[in-house]
C-alpha cells in the first residue's frame, strides 16, 4: 500500500499462524452514532473505510433514547431520517417538570428510538455506502510508522490479535475511555456524568404518556429523571447526574455520594407516572447505567494520523444529556476534514502522505472549537439541576408568556441561548411584562 512501506509494528506474539494484517484508507472504531456517519461520509466518496465494533449489531446501548432536533437534521443529512422515523416513536413536546409539579409542554421535532435499532440503521447504512465491517473487533492500541505517526490498530478479533493498517483511524468509541488511554489521548479518565435506565412496557399508558417528560426536583441530587415513550407501548424511563466526578482534597476526581438506584427509586416515588409505570408495567430486563462524557472536554482531539470523535470527545450536552446528533455532527466533521484536505482513494495515491497531516488536524480542530461556545452555553445552562427552583421560576413563566416559551423551544432546537435563561441578567428578564 503506498506511503506505508515504513509501518512498524510489533506482533503481539510470532506465531507463524497470526492474521495478515488488514489494510484501509480509513479504520473507523466504534459503529455508534459518531463513527457510523464518519464511515458513511467517507465510504460514500470512494474512501476505502473499515469500520469495526467490539460488538456484533444489533446491540443494546445505555441512552435515553430520544431525538431532538439536532439528530434529526443530521438524520436528513445521511439519507436516513425516513427509515428512521419508521421505526421510531414520533413526539410533539418535551413535558417539562419542576418541583412543585408545575408543568409546561415544549414544543419541537422530536421522537423516541432505542438505541438498539437506531445504531443499527446508521450502522447498515454506512455499509451500503461501501464501508467494510468487522466485529466483534476489541481496539487494543494504535499501531506506529517509523516516524511516530499513528498508521493502524492491533485489535483483537475473537480474543486473537490483528493487526489493521490504515492511513487514519478514528475513534469513535464512546465514554469508556480505554482506548483513549491506549492512544495517549485521555485527559480526564473519570465521566462527566452518569445515568442509570430500563425499559417498562406498560400499553395502557402509551395513549396519555406521549410526551418526552424530564423531571426536576431537590430529592434528584442535583440530577434528573425522564420518561420517554418509545414505539410499541415501551417506555424509556431513567435518571441522570451531571458533575457527577469532583475533585477531592488530592486532585483525584471521585463520584459523588449518590446512589443511582437509590436515585431511581426516589424518582418512582415522587413522580406520579414513574411511579405508575414501575407499578403496573413489565420490566424488559434490569436497570443499566453508563458514563457521559460532555462538553467537548476531557480527551485530546487528534494526534498524527488520528482523529477522535463523538462521545469519546466529550459529544453530549451537559444540561439536557442529549449526545445523538452532536455525535454524528463530530463524525461527519471529521469526514469534511479528511475530505478536505486531500485523501482520496488509495487508487489515486502517491508515495508517502499525499495530503498534509497537520492541515487535517488543525482543519478538526477548528470545527470542533467552533461548537464549544454553544457547549460552553449548555454547561452553564447545567446550574437548573444544581437548582432545581430555577425550574420551577421558568415553567411558571412559560405558562403566562409565549415569548419565555419560545425561548425555551429555541434552547431544544438550538436557535436560543441556554445559559442567558439560568443568568442573572435571564432571571431579571423573567419578571419583565408578560408578553
Amino acid at each position: 500500500m503506498p506511503g506505508m512501506e515504513a509501518f512498524a509494528m510489533t506482533p503481539a506474539r510470532s506465531d507463524p499462524a497470526d492474521p495478515v494484517p488488514l489494510s484501509c484508507d480509513v479504520l473507523v472504531v466504534g459503529a455508534g452514532p459518531a463513527g457510523s456517519a464518519c464511515a458513511q461520509a467517507l465510504a460514500a466518496r470512494g474512501i476505502d473505510v473499515l469500520l469495526v465494533d467490539q460488538h456484533d449489531f444489533p446491540r443494546d446501548k445505555v441512552c435515553g433514547d430520544g431525538l431532538i432536533p439536532d439528530a434529526h437534521h443530521a438524520f436528513a443529512r445521511l439519507g436516513v431520517h425516513d427509515e428512521v422515523m419508521a421505526s421510531a416513536r414520533r413526539a410533539t413536546h418535551v413535558g417539562c417538570i419542576g418541583p412543585r409539579g408545575g408543568r409546561i409542554d415544549v414544543p419541537g421535532q422530536l421522537a423516541v428510538l432505542p438505541r438498539r435499532v437506531l445504531d443499527d440503521i446508521l450502522c447498515r447504512s454506512a455499509r451500503r455506502a461501501g464501508a467494510r465491517w468487522l466485529a466483534p473487533a476489541k481496539f487494543d492500541a494504535p499501531r506506529f510508522d517509523a516516524d511516530g505517526r499513528v498508521a493502524g490498530a492491533r485489535l483483537r478479533v475473537g480474543g486473537v490479535p490483528q493487526d489493521v493498517r490504515a492511513r487514519w483511524v478514528v475513534l469513535a468509541t464512546g465514554a469508556v475511555p480505554q482506548a483513549l488511554i491506549a492512544s495517549g489521548l485521555c485527559e480526564r479518565r473519570t465521566p462527566s456524568g452518569v445515568a442509570l435506565r430500563g425499559y417498562v412496557r406498560h400499553p395502557g399508558l402509551a395513549s396519555r404518556l406521549t410526551a418526552l417528560e424530564v423531571v426536576w426536583h431537590k430529592r434528584l441530587k442535583r440530577g434528573y429523571g425522564w420518561i420517554f415513550p418509545c414505539p410499541d407501548g415501551v417506555f424509556n424511563i431513567g435518571v441522570g447526574l451531571a458533575h457527577s466526578h469532583a475533585k477531592g482534597p488530592s486532585g483525584q476526581a471521585t463520584m459523588q455520594d449518590v446512589n443511582l438506584r437509590e436515585m431511581f427509586a426516589t424518582f418512582c416515588d415522587l413522580h406520579g407516572p414513574a411511579r405508575e409505570l414501575m407499578a403496573g408495567g413489565e420490566p424488559l430486563g434490569d436497570l443499566k447505567g453508563a458514563p457521559l462524557r460532555c462538553s467537548l472536554e476531557g480527551s485530546a482531539l487528534h494526534r498524527p494520523g488520528l482523529l477522535v470523535t463523538g462521545e469519546a470527545a466529550g459529544s453530549t450536552y451537559a444540561f439536557t444529556g442529549e449526545g445523538i446528533g452532536k455525535a454524528m455532527e463530530t463524525g461527519l466533521l471529521a469526514a469534511q476534514a479528511l475530505l478536505e484536505h486531500g485523501l482520496r482513494p488509495a487508487p489515486a495515491t502517491t508515495a508517502g502522505h499525499e495530503h498534509s497531516d497537520l492541515a487535517v488536524r488543525e482543519a478538526y480542530a477548528a470545527s470542533i472549537r467552533a461548537l464549544k461556545p454553544r457547549f460552553d452555553l449548555y454547561e452553564r445552562a447545567n446550574r437548573v439541576n444544581d437548582h432545581p427552583w430555577l425550574a420551577d421560576l421558568l415553567i411558571w413563566r412559560a405558562r403566562r408568556s409565549t415569548r419565555i416559551l419560545n425561548r425555551m423551544k429555541g434552547v431544544l432546537d438550538e436557535t436560543g441561548n441556554p445559559g442567558n435563561l439560568v443568568s442573572v441578567r435571564g432571571i431579571v428578564r423573567l419578571f419583565l411584562p408578560i408578553r
